[in-house]
Formats: structure tokens, sequence, C-alpha cells
């Protein structure tokens, strides 16, 4: 595994595991909190926790499966930057939204926001490369894969179904990454 991508899923265990030990504290500091509870750094802590052992499972597996490939293509520097961009789109999509529908403020966790990104970055960069679906287990290309959980994304986050999950801070972590690959694609024309 590539040494940033390693250091990211060592770095979400450990924090989770802090969680466990007793972590209301970490929550209550280091989560997305819109309204008058929101602190700056919150716009990246956020994403090392993580609200149950299934929601750090799949992002890690997710991390590891998406993102290994991606920092192999952009090195690690830019692929770090990438990584936060779409966790900070992610945070600042959710907050403007957030703000936007009046939602009582709740504490937004887990890495899923830079997870988007790195699907976003995956299916542009590796559109024909085969991936599963867990259930069902339906083999697919990246590009379709990625359409498909974003459109699902946006009417779960349109229609409010699955309350609780942070659907439009996916869609932002999607954006950032989005906004990151133009700059790069802008960048290496220069």
């Amino acid at each position: 595994m590539p040494p940033v991508t390693q250091t990211l899923v060592i770095a979400n265990v450990a924090v989770f595991l802090l969680e466990m030990s007793g972590g209301s504290p970490l929550v209550a500091w280091f989560a997305l909190w819109p309204g008058s509870d929101f602190q700056p750094w919150q716009l990246v802590t956020y994403s090392f926790l993580h609200g149950s052992l299934g929601h750090l499972f799949f992002n890690m597996l997710a991390l590891y499966m998406f993102g290994a490939d991606i920092e192999r293509l952009f090195g690690p520097r830019y692929y770090a930057a990438y990584y936060f961009a779409s966790v900070v789109a992610a945070a600042i999509s959710h907050l403007a939204v957030t703000f936007l529908m009046g939602s009582p403020p709740a504490p937004t966790v887990g890495a899923s926001g830079g997870i988007y990104g790195l699907l976003l970055a995956f299916a542009i960069y590796f559109p024909q490369r085969r991936v599963m679906l867990l259930l069902p287990p339906i083999p697919m290309a990246a590009r379709t894969f990625v359409i498909l959980f974003g459109a699902l994304e946006l009417v779960l986050g349109v229609t409010g179904t699955a309350a609780g999950v942070a659907h439009f801070a996916h869609l932002g972590g999607m954006l950032g990454g989005w906004l990151m690959i133009l700059y790069r694609r802008k960048r290496r024309m220069l």
C-alpha cells in the first residue's frame, strides 16, 4: 500500500480506537458541527472520526481499493492535497446545505467526502477498470459504478431518504475532486 494511503488508514483506525475508549470529547471538538459550534479545524478533523465499525470498515476498504492506484498516479504530495481538498469541499458543501435547509445542528463524521473524491478520480483515470458491487455482487466498469453512486447520492439527498447520511457532503467531495483534476490538467498544460 502506498505511504499516504497507508498513513490515512492507520490514522483513521487509531482515531476510531480513541473514540471507542471514551471519545465523546473527540466528537464534541473534532466532528463537523454546523452552526454556532463550528470551528475551522473541523473542516478536516471530522474525516478521521467514524460513527461505527462498519462505517470505518467500508470507508477504509474504499480508501485502500481506490486510493492506492490514485496515489501511484498522482504521487504522494498531490494525492494528499487531492484527498484533503475533497474532504474540505465535502465539509463546505454539507455546511452550506445544512444552513440553507435550516437543519438542526448535528455532528458529521467520516472520511466519505474524501472517498467520493477518490471514486471520481478513479472513474476518470481508470474508466474501464472492473469493480464489483458488494451487494449484489455485480461487476461493472468504474465509470458506471461512480455514475450510479453519484446519481444515488443526489436522489437520496434531494428526497431526504436515508436520514443521518450527509449525501451532499459526498457530492461535495466529488466536486472538490473534480476541481482538483481541472487544476492538475491546467497546470500540466502550462
